[in-house]
């Protein structure tokens, strides 16, 4: 089954992609049921977020909230996103324009690297070495994600893509759905691979920055992978003729 286009709904195809990087999200069991949120930018002010209290797995295309990034009047609406999906979102598209697509979470090893004393990921393993030089870590967590802890955040990224939000989880940022999906995917497998690594109580095998540079730029050179990828995610929603781009 195809996926079905619906021209009499705006900016239908990035609804459509964010649908299904929730419903992935939920199968791969990287969320909090109805907690945590994901949004896209659609013009320099306006983004798309998932609906107040609807879990990850029912989330679909036509659902989405259209927000004003500059109008606090959004959350007078009564199809007002959730207090800190508001803030923390609309924070980043205020003041990260690079930020198109945001994914914030807090999926297992991701944030097993945030409650850590030393948040880094070392590369160790060659999704490990995509992260090499471009996550910021926070460390000056302060509550849940309202108001000035929103804006603190929102600056906290730097100049890099994805931030380890210390005593909270992760965000990434990327131009686009399939990107920013990509990059999570990949960092929370990157994570487990860390993760599982300590428990084991050996030392670890760690490479170069040369090498881990290296690599980095290698995967950076790959720009239809993102994009292939959520297209066979999407076929596979669609084989099952799920709602999801409803």
């Amino acid at each position: 089954m195809a996926t079905v286009l619906r021209p009499n709904i705006d900016h239908w195809q990035e609804r459509v992609d964010l649908a299904a990087a929730f419903r992935w999200t939920a199968r791969l069991d990287m969320h909090e049921g109805v907690a945590n949120h994901y949004s896209v930018a659609v013009d320099d002010r306006h983004f798309l977020i998932n609906p107040k209290n609807r879990h990850f797995s029912r989330v679909r295309a036509s659902e989405l909230v259209l927000c004003d990034a500059l109008d606090e009047a959004t959350m007078d609406r009564p199809d007002a996103p959730e207090r800190t999906a508001w803030a923390l979102h609309g924070a980043l598209h205020r003041n990260k324009p690079d930020a198109r697509c945001v994914l914030h979470v807090h999926s297992k090893y991701a944030t097993v690297l945030a409650c850590l004393e030393d948040s880094r990921l070392p590369p160790i393993d060659q999704n490990a070495m995509r992260f090499f030089d471009r996550m910021a870590i926070d460390t000056g967590f302060d509550g849940m994600g309202l108001d000035d802890e929103a804006e603190r955040v929102s600056h906290a990224f730097g100049d890099k893509p994805i931030l380890v939000m210390g005593n909270h989880g992760i965000m990434v940022t990327a131009p686009s759905v399939a990107l920013a999906f990509d990059e999570l995917y990949y960092l929370e497998r990157a994570c487990m691979v860390y993760v599982t690594a300590l428990m084991t109580g050996q030392p670890l095998r760690i490479a170069s920055d040369a090498v881990a540079r290296k690599t980095m730029e290698q995967w950076l050179e790959q720009p239809d992978q993102a994009e292939n990828h959520l297209a066979e995610l999407k076929a596979i929603l669609d084989a099952e003729d799920s709602d999801y781009a409803r």
